[in-house]
């Protein structure tokens, strides 16, 4: 008879691609999910993994079987899922990806009160860009995603939580800070700081701007990273400007303010959605969790016609 563990470990096999990893990860031994795994293809009388490739990869046979195991082992976790809703119990473990441009000013506003609330839920997050927390989100490595859309996959469900506007920040004295009528067209300059490719709010700031991704730029270097902190940082001491988040610049130093300004022409915003794969099972978890950042989020940012929404995909 097959298992949802033995189903379990075949998944879990199938993205760590290695047996002593996979077995890791399910609090096994090595040889305890070896032999589970050997016993279903024995069922079948069919190979699940070419042994011969390395790292091992699924026959065509196996990859059709873990697809299908997937949606056998959501379904199975629901049903204990409808019990513990049935009962009002909020327990267990969210497992949340959050993008680098949200993580440092979304996280300190809910992370703590959620724990306070529903102190029997273990939370663990990663920072990763989009594209990663997809992927995880499809592999069942990930519970839920905080990231922004829309993101135009049919695997992957979004539920709107706030929209954030899309400031300039500048060195003091830069003429920008000057204008009394800044437009987006006016930030196509060569002394614009962007985070690297991957992130998505590089390709918002580019769509919004017009900018040519490849552009020459006049700045001392190139950096490679995800920091909003590092580039207000290096703005202050070497110069020029970039785009940044409304949360990164609502508990800003006052001095900091002044280096803040918006658009003239439009008000752009970012649509911030909680995303979760169509086989999700922790329902009632990811509902406390989008309750819990919504509350801690300011009205205003609620409302979507406030602005323009800017694309990045």
């Amino acid at each position: 008879m097959i298992t949802i563990i033995q189903l379990e470990y075949i998944i879990a096999l199938d993205n760590h691609r290695n047996f002593a990893r996979a077995a890791a990860s399910c609090f096994v031994t090595q040889p305890t999910l070896s032999m589970q795994v050997k016993k279903l293809e024995e069922h079948f009388g069919i190979k699940i993994f070419d042994r011969k490739k390395q790292p091992l990869i699924p026959t065509d046979f196996g990859r059709r079987l873990i697809d299908q195991a997937k949606v056998v082992v959501s379904e199975a976790g629901k049903l204990e899922n409808m019990a513990k809703q049935y009962l009002g119990d909020v327990s267990g473990e969210l497992h949340i990806g959050i993008i680098p441009t949200l993580a440092p000013y979304l996280l300190p506003l809910f992370g703590g009160n959620f724990k306070r609330h529903y102190p029997l839920v273990n939370l663990k997050v990663e920072e990763l860009i989009t594209d990663q927390i997809a992927e995880k989100l499809k592999k069942d490595s990930l519970d839920v995603g905080i990231f922004v859309t829309p993101y135009n996959d049919p695997a992957i469900l979004e539920e709107p939580l706030f929209y954030e506007e899309m400031l300039l920040y500048a060195q003091t004295g830069h003429p920008l800070l000057q204008q009394n009528f800044i437009k987006a067209i006016d930030v196509a300059t060569p002394d614009i700081w962007l985070l690297s490719d991957g992130h998505c709010f590089r390709s918002q700031v580019i769509n919004l701007c017009a900018l040519e991704p490849n552009s020459k730029h006049e700045l001392p270097f190139e950096l490679e990273g995800g920091s909003i902190e590092t580039l207000l940082r290096i703005i202050n001491r070497e110069g020029g400007f970039t785009i940044i988040p409304e949360l990164a610049v609502r508990e800003m130093s006052e001095p900091r303010l002044k280096n803040v300004t918006s658009f003239s022409d439009k008000k752009p915003l970012r649509e911030v959605s909680i995303c979760y794969s169509r086989h999700f099972v922790k329902r009632r978890l990811i509902e406390k969790l989008a309750e819990e950042i919504k509350l801690a989020i300011p009205e205003e940012m609620k409302n979507n016609s406030r602005g323009e929404l800017v694309l990045w995909k």
